[in-house]
């Protein structure tokens, strides 16, 4: 899917204009910082999951891209924690960003339920507040009487449209596992839910399934002893790249490259390793536009406070060598 198509998917009536956005000031106390007519453009706090993840160093860029190109229209500020189980770094952004008096939040919560309370103080304070990447937990919303709108892909979808091709390379009753991500986030429980449906159709054994924390170094150790443990394991299914790319480190150190890896994300380094041969396939949520899908929604409901926050699903495509061949043969 080109990005012009993207536009056009999830395009919304915003006016585009040149410049450049950064956070340099904060506005005076004097001044509203919502963007009214008399006052200063909005503040937009874009607040992410693990910086050292590069699917989380792409979504910055696209939303910082957005930002210059719309720099008239609001002000960004991007912030993310270091390390994905830091949830009470995140709380501590949500926080910061209150008091700041920023106009909205766009958030990939680290955690499903924990993020939950702190969100709903920046909505007491009238901060309009937009779920990414990983939703939100709807019991929790549901008994807090509150709505927060999720724009972001069906991560079961995707992540079944990866392991069906894993399957269509496989034999009935082959042993495969399952790196899960972090048990209280969404996103992962989904992507677990899709392999495990598209493997349950196909008729494939999940001899288990691990969580190795959305991390590439825990992925790697873990993996390492799944395939000490089940020495006919003939694939290894990773909730995300970067433990996708830790269990290719296992692979490789147990001499076992015949077992087949997938992921999920996109990221470059798997992208390298899908044309080598290395990783069969991968889920693209489009990263590089996933905050800017939730940054536009904000806009739009800060230019028009009567907006009934309602999900709004973005796109995920299969990856696999054919694609990447296929849009290679596009870009020349």
């Amino acid at each position: 899917m080109t990005l012009h198509r993207i536009a056009v998917y999830f395009a919304l009536p915003l006016l585009l204009l040149s410049g450049c956005a950064k956070e340099q000031s904060s506005p005076s106390s004097a001044e509203p910082t919502n963007g009214t007519a008399a006052g200063p453009k909005p503040k937009i706090a874009l607040i992410m999951k693990s910086l050292a993840n590069e699917f989380f160093a792409t979504m910055a860029k696209g939303a910082e891209t957005h930002a210059a190109d719309n720099a008239e229209q609001y002000e960004l500020v991007v912030n993310g924690i270091q390390d994905e189980t830091d949830l009470a770094g995140q709380v501590t952004l949500v926080e910061q960003m209150i008091g700041q008096g920023v106009a909205a939040i766009v958030i990939a919560p680290a955690d499903s339920k924990a993020l939950v309370p702190a969100l709903l103080r920046a909505k007491e304070a009238g901060i309009v507040v937009v779920n990414i990447d990983n939703r939100l937990d709807q019991e929790v919303l549901t008994e807090s009487k509150a709505s927060i709108p999720f724009v972001g892909p069906d991560n079961k979808a995707g992540a079944t449209k990866v392991a069906a091709y894993l399957a269509s390379q496989l034999k009935e009753n082959d042993q495969v596992v399952i790196l899960e991500g972090l048990e209280t986030s969404f996103n992962g429980q989904q992507r677990k839910l899709g392999f495990e449906t598209a493997l349950k159709e196909a008729k494939i054994t999940i001899v288990d399934s691990v969580s190795a924390q959305w991390e590439m170094s825990v992925a790697n150790q873990t993996a390492s002893a799944l395939l000490t443990a089940h020495p006919d394991l003939k694939a290894i299914l990773a909730c995300n790249d970067s433990m996708a790319l830790g269990a290719l480190a296992a692979v490789k150190a147990a001499g076992k490259e015949g077992t087949k890896i997938v992921g999920f994300d996109n990221i470059t380094a798997v992208q390298q390793a899908i044309r080598d041969g290395q990783i069969l396939a991968t889920a693209d949520q489009h990263g590089d536009q996933l905050a800017v899908f939730g940054i536009e929604y904000a806009l739009q409901m800060l230019k028009d406070p009567t907006t009934a926050p309602a999900d709004r699903e973005t796109p995920v495509d299969l990856i696999t060598a054919n694609e990447l061949s296929a849009k290679v043969e596009l870009e020349k």
